[in-house]
């Protein structure tokens, strides 16, 4: 187990848009926990009349999320953290939570990283259809809501990540797109 360090486990935007450069990127799992679009988004991805879909991991016994173990560079901790607290805690959608990530290349490293709060009246589980309309059509102050989703797609595929259920979601905007 490697200490010393400041490690955050990106597995959404954070893993094409961190807020920090970190020192080291190393693909990481997480157990009991899955990637999901649950937290409805009124302002960086949707509005208030036409929310969108942003990621969380949502506790799942029995599953696993993969994403990257993000090394925040020595002495910049307090910044770095402080940076992703205002981004990730701005509303108490989200739970800051250390976890162990178990690294693809070996090894274990503790992490923070930011999981939804299952009692938030943002949370929500819907089919993978209603997802996808809320996505396709979706904007808020970050953008257009298939963006974030497709970057986060693009960028699974170069870390060479599997996610089916993220490139089912991102065929499905295309097509209600018309981008297919």
């Amino acid at each position: 187990m490697e200490t010393g360090t400041l490690w955050v486990f990106g597995y959404g935007s954070l893993i094409w848009a961190p807020g920090f450069r970190p020192s080291r990127q190393l693909p990481a799992r997480l157990e009991g926990w899955q990637r999901r679009f649950c937290i409805q988004s009124q302002h960086y991805r949707g509005t208030i009349d036409q929310p969108g879909l942003v990621l969380a991991l949502d506790e799942a016994p029995g599953q696993y999320c993969e994403g990257l173990a993000l090394a925040v560079p020595a002495g910049q901790e307090e910044a770095a953290l402080a940076s992703l607290r205002a981004r990730e805690l701005a509303r108490p959608a989200y739970r800051e939570i250390r976890v162990t990530l178990s690294l693809r290349q070996g090894g274990q490293v503790d992490a923070v990283t930011y999981v939804v709060n299952g009692d938030h009246d943002s949370y929500c589980l819907m089919p993978v259809q209603e997802q996808a309309r809320i996505i396709a059509r979706a904007t808020g102050e970050k953008g257009a809501n298939c963006d974030y989703l497709w970057n986060t797609a693009e960028r699974l595929r170069h870390l060479q990540i599997s996610d089916p259920e993220i490139e089912h979601l991102s065929d499905e905007v295309r097509r209600l797109r018309g981008a297919a």
